[in-house]
């Protein structure tokens, strides 16, 4: 794969060899200024809806949880580690490494990009604009969502990757601070919490548990990490241990945040029925009004919209960069053979697929936005979704013990081991999530 042709070129962030290459940091701190595509793919698949389910999980069992979040981050950083471990040793995308297992793959992706699309771009927006709402309650949900949607919109459509990367990052920081924040304000009991590291499963629990461990950004966004570090202008497998460090960060981020949470749950809302849905935070954000006054509420509002945001932003650009890969790769002919430069040159933000994809996402959800949704088409994006993670586990599993990656790069024991306990996991997950949804 080229190492020199980029969707995007973050200007400051690296330094160019005379041939124009990006060169591999080799210092700490030009690795933490090369930091981006982990904390963006991480931060895209932590949505208010995970910190909801964190939350309740928290006031319902204290901290005895709380190692099934680490748990769920060392999963996610196996599993996004082999998105980018292909990305960077085989040469080719992964919709170009999943076209190679057979048709069906490609259906089957298409189909759930096109449904789930259409229902999480209301969703996303829904949950952009409730906090939104909370703080200035003149301006209906709907149209504060839809504000929320242009505004993605607008950024995705004309915003290169380093614009998007930088938006991204500094809402992050602004998560971190109002999330952790919170979580120190309501003063956690560290012995307390300290017990939680160790593995306890009470009494009805057991779902909580595998929530936590499947919920610590879990989603279709993480199939996009390995194109957001091609955008960053990460090619070949010389960038396997910037990549590592870069995923780590990420999601050791993204579990931090999730952390808080459960403290939050466990310290302000113990035994205390909560809200289902988006609505819970607000509940949150209005127990820390009673509780501390209004200038408690606010931060945590902002932070609520953060998280939102960003997942939000995420998938306009992240999923749309897999779309319009997917929409390149099911047009090749079977016996065509394809490279990292068909990808540059067909695919990307500037591709014709890229931006009806962007548009799908925005416009026709905000039909939904004025709608009930349609009860067939819920079911559906439930039932697609939940196969999804699966799905991914089992692909990578295939792929990174292939001959389609150069030996030495192939997975070992460790990551297979991880790799086939996501798999199992997150097939209990599906196979549970569907029977709740078809009962």
């Amino acid at each position: 794969m080229s190492n020199d042709v980029r969707d995007d070129d973050p200007a400051g962030a690296e330094r160019h060899s005379a041939s124009g290459a990006i060169e591999v940091p080799t210092t700490w701190r030009q690795r933490l200024r090369q930091l981006g595509p982990g904390i963006m793919a991480a931060a895209t698949g932590v949505g208010a809806g995970d910190l909801v389910a964190t939350m309740v999980a928290g006031s319902r069992y204290g901290y005895t949880l709380l190692w099934a979040v680490l748990v769920g981050t060392i999963f996610k950083i196996a599993l996004a580690e082999a998105v980018g471990r292909w990305h960077l040793t085989s040469g080719r995308t992964l919709l170009s490494g999943w076209r190679t297992l057979g048709r069906w793959v490609l259906i089957y992706f298409g189909a759930y990009a096109v449904v789930w699309g259409f229902v999480y771009g209301a969703t996303a927006m829904s949950a952009s604009g409730l906090p939104l709402n909370a703080l200035v309650p003149a301006v209906p949900v709907r149209y504060w969502a839809i504000v929320c949607g242009l505004l993605g919109f607008l950024l995705v459509w004309f915003g290169r990757y380093a614009v998007i990367e930088k938006v991204m990052t500094a809402f992050v920081g602004v998560m971190f601070v109002t999330v952790v924040g919170t979580a120190v304000l309501v003063a956690p009991d560290l012995l307390d919490a300290a017990g939680g590291l160790v593995p306890r499963l009470p009494d009805g629990s057991l779902v909580y548990a595998l929530g936590l461990i499947g919920g610590v950004g879990g989603t279709i966004t993480m199939a996009a990490y390995g194109y957001w570090t091609l955008a960053k202008g990460w090619r070949s497998s010389r960038w396997l241990s910037m990549m590592r460090f870069d995923n780590t960060v990420g999601y050791v981020t993204t579990g931090i945040f999730v952390i808080a949470m459960l403290v939050v749950g466990a310290e302000l809302l113990a035994q205390q029925e909560i809200v289902s849905g988006d609505e819970g935070l607000l509940m949150l954000g209005d127990r820390l009004a009673d509780d501390y006054g209004q200038w408690a509420r606010v931060p945590f509002l902002v932070g609520f919209f953060a998280v939102s945001f960003t997942s939000l932003v995420g998938v306009w650009n992240g999923v749309s960069l897999l779309f319009a890969d997917w929409w390149r790769t099911w047009r090749l002919p079977a016996d065509a053979t394809d490279t990292g430069e068909d990808y540059d040159r067909q695919a990307g933000v500037r591709s014709m697929p890229y931006r009806a994809y962007v548009l799908w996402l925005t416009f026709p959800p905000m039909a939904l936005l004025f709608l009930d949704r349609p009860f067939q088409l819920t079911v559906t994006y439930g039932v697609l979704g939940a196969l999804f993670m699966p799905f991914l586990a089992g692909t990578l599993l295939v792929l990174l013990n292939s001959g389609r990656v150069p030996r030495e790069f192939r997975s070992r024991a460790v990551s297979n081991t991880l790799l086939i306990v996501c798999l199992a996991l997150f097939a209990y997950l599906a196979v549970d999530q569907i029977v709740g949804l078809l009962d």
